[in-house]
């Protein structure tokens, strides 16, 4: 199977998680297509000064990959900057969030699996 781009289902959340702005999520596969293992697989968008609030993954895992930009990223309460081609793993029971600070986009690939 191939899902061409502009096949992609877009979705803008504001305030996500409690955050702040607009987040552009372009969803890459459905939860049928992970074989109902994860929730998640999308390409998401922080414009300068939007961020995906705090928040814990009690049943399920999240894993971000950075494709463009910095962020301010915080790791289960511990603040640390993340660049391109980083990559940060929120296990089951912990938390996590996102911020852009910077003057330009944030692009990241998210995953979520069920623990």
């Amino acid at each position: 199977m191939i899902r061409k781009s502009r096949e992609c289902v877009k979705e803008l959340r504001e305030h996500m998680r409690n955050g702040e702005g607009t987040v552009e999520i372009l969803n890459l596969a459905t939860p049928e297509e992970l074989n109902d293992k994860g929730r998640l697989f999308a390409k998401i968008t922080l414009h300068p000064g939007c961020s995906i609030g705090y928040h814990v993954h009690e049943k399920d895992s999240e894993i971000f990959y950075i494709i463009k930009g910095d962020a301010s990223y915080s790791d289960n309460g511990e603040t640390k900057i993340i660049s391109a081609g980083d990559v940060t793993v929120c296990p089951a029971g912990t938390g996590h969030s996102i911020a852009n600070h910077s003057g330009e986009d944030v692009e990241l690939i998210a995953v979520i699996v069920y623990a």
